[in-house]
């Protein structure tokens, strides 16, 4: 049996090959090659950030097959080293994803046998597995990847995908091809407050009743293990059956590796703590949202804090208020409330000096820098922000000897950029993972007259004609934008997916900043969708940037304002 997960994931795949025209297989978004010439380079002249709130250091970094060993102004250049020229460039450590989901895929659902009881379902069929390994599961040339380690992150701590129990996760680096990029296995065990998706009808089909099938699990682990202790040493014992399931808990009760709960809100994190307290586990929180009144128990119990960079939609910004009822108006506050939440609870941890991650789960690469970029607005300091994707996470996976700053006898994963990083117009411009170095072709950002005399980005208003170009063909269409008050609206044609002429969709989220030029829209076919995110720099009359749809990497897209509607 295909799971429903797959089936999307297949027929969405459908969807993209015929709007685009490609396969998507070939596709690489990455620039480079990575075929190293020596293994030696010797980064010259950068302005060194070796761990979050340090002070710039003009000084060069010798890296050694993958490794830093000297970072100094008087560095030595082997003779054998490529020269990397690091004037007027920032080298900060590499970004560490405390949780990620990238280039995984989901196991299909187990066969169920045709005398099958629902309210006594194998562990395997009530998503109990904690014996799955992630990387039996993981692709490490997934085209996802490549969109991420372009943001700056060379580390990422995967897990797996599926139900209550999914399985063990591992620490994967985002480095060149010809390795196996694998740093730990068995790094800890994941869990959902979910079933694996069959319903009520399949035990455990509540929260509470996973809960109370945790608890189960977890105590027939640690009479398990007392029996084999006891077999093991005492003769007249009754040889214990052997349990995959109970095993692969061991580490679990022994406290050797965390559980790591999923949770989508504070009510999920407040269970999650509860069986920790019940239990005593070793704990961590995944994907924290609005969680800021639980800093004091995250505190107290010592839990590891991987907070969500997911933001609510800010609904409240966009809607006519003068317009609605006052319910209309006090729903539309709570909305705006949530997303202040939201917005300001990294701040929150960070002021009430409780260290935290950030996990890319359930975010898309787009949104990554936007959303950090709010967040620090909101009041979250850059330093802590960057102790947030480098220190911090490598302090909770355990890595710090070898991760999380730039230092002789680390690994060699670093970011290489324009200014420093969270500033407006910086770009990364090569991100080093593991010794392999990828490079990124820096766009200028030009800035032209408003017509009032000063600098600012362009009028976009008018008809621009667009070519989406990929490795096995293009795709074009008309992008009709026009300015209404102080933002844009506008619409966009793609090839249809049913084959024979265009479909129109809305440009959603219409940002232009800069020169930058960022939206969204939507495509349809056979009873689902899929989200497409646009991005790039406008130059005058001419659009370069790429598109991107989760799960699927991303593309090169230009644009061309047609003639006689410059403004």
């Amino acid at each position: 049996m295909i799971s429903q997960s797959n089936s999307i994931k297949n027929l969405g795949l459908i969807i993209l090959l015929l709007f685009f025209q490609v396969a998507v297989v070939f596709a690489q978004s990455d620039p480079t090659a990575q075929k190293r010439v020596s293994g030696t380079y010797v980064i010259q002249n950068i302005n060194l950030i070796a761990s979050p709130g340090s002070t710039p250091l003009q000084t060069s970094i010798v890296i050694k097959d993958g490794l830093i060993v000297e970072v100094g102004s008087a560095a030595k250049v082997p003779l054998e080293a490529q020269i990397i020229k690091g004037d007027s460039l920032y080298a900060y450590p590499a970004f560490i994803d405390a949780f990620s989901t990238v280039g995984v895929t989901r196991p299909a659902d187990p066969e169920r046998p045709a005398n099958f009881i629902p309210s006594q379902p194998s562990d395997e069929i009530a998503g109990i597995t904690p014996w799955r390994q992630v990387l039996d599961y993981y692709d490490a040339s997934n085209n996802s990847i490549n969109d991420w380690r372009k943001l700056g992150f060379a580390i990422a701590h995967v897990g797996p995908e599926g139900g209550m129990i999914p399985g063990k996760t591992a620490i994967v680096t985002y480095g060149g091809p010809n390795s196996t990029n694998i740093i730990t296995r068995n790094t800890a065990l994941i869990a959902k407050l979910r079933n694996s998706g069959g319903g009520r009808s399949l035990y455990p089909g509540t929260t509470l009743g996973v809960m109370a099938k945790f608890r189960d699990v977890y105590k027939n682990t640690e009479l398990s293990a007392k029996h084999d202790q006891v077999f093991a040493s005492t003769s007249g014992i009754n040889r214990p059956e052997r349990n995959k399931t109970y095993e692969a808990m061991y580490p679990v009760i022994n406290k050797q590796i965390p559980v790591l709960f999923e949770v989508n809100n504070d009510l999920d994190a407040r269970r999650a703590l509860m069986l920790q307290k019940e239990l005593g586990f070793k704990l961590g929180l995944v994907g924290l949202q609005e969680s800021d009144n639980l800093i004091d128990e995250i505190k107290r119990t010592g839990s590891m804090a991987i907070l969500s960079l997911k933001l609510p939609d800010n609904a409240a910004s966009k809607a006519k208020k003068d317009e609605l009822t006052e319910e209309g108006k006090e729903r539309l506050t709570r909305v705006e409330d949530a997303y202040q939440r939201a917005l300001g609870q990294a701040a929150s941890f960070e002021k009430e000096g409780v260290p935290f991650a950030f996990a890319s789960v359930g975010i898309r690469p787009n949104d990554f820098m936007k959303n950090l970029e709010l967040m620090i607005k909101a009041g979250l300091s850059e330093k802590a922000a960057l102790a947030a994707l480098t220190t911090n996470p490598a302090s909770m996976l355990g890595i710090s000897r070898f991760a999380g700053t730039v230092e002789k006898g680390k690994l060699a994963n670093l970011i290489l950029s324009t200014g420093p990083l969270f500033t407006e117009n910086t770009q990364i411009k090569h991100v080093i993972a593991d010794g392999f170095i990828f490079n990124y072709e820096i766009k200028t950002t030009k800035k032209e007259s408003n017509g009032n005399g000063g600098t600012g980005s362009a009028d976009l208003s008018g008809s621009w004609e667009y070519i989406s170009e990929t490795p096995a063909g293009s795709g074009s269409g008309m992008m009709e934008i026009k300015k209404e008050g102080s933002s844009y609206v506008g619409t966009i044609t793609y090839d249809s997916p049913t084959g024979g002429g265009k479909d129109t969709a809305e440009m959603k989220n219409i940002t232009f900043s800069n020169n930058e030029l960022k939206f969204s829209f939507g495509v349809s076919a056979a009873g689902m969708s899929l989200d497409v995110n646009v991005s790039g720099l406008v130059d005058g009359s001419n659009y370069s940037g790429s598109l991107s749809i989760a799960d699927f990497g991303s593309f090169p897209l230009t644009a061309t304002k047609k003639p006689n509607q410059l403004n």
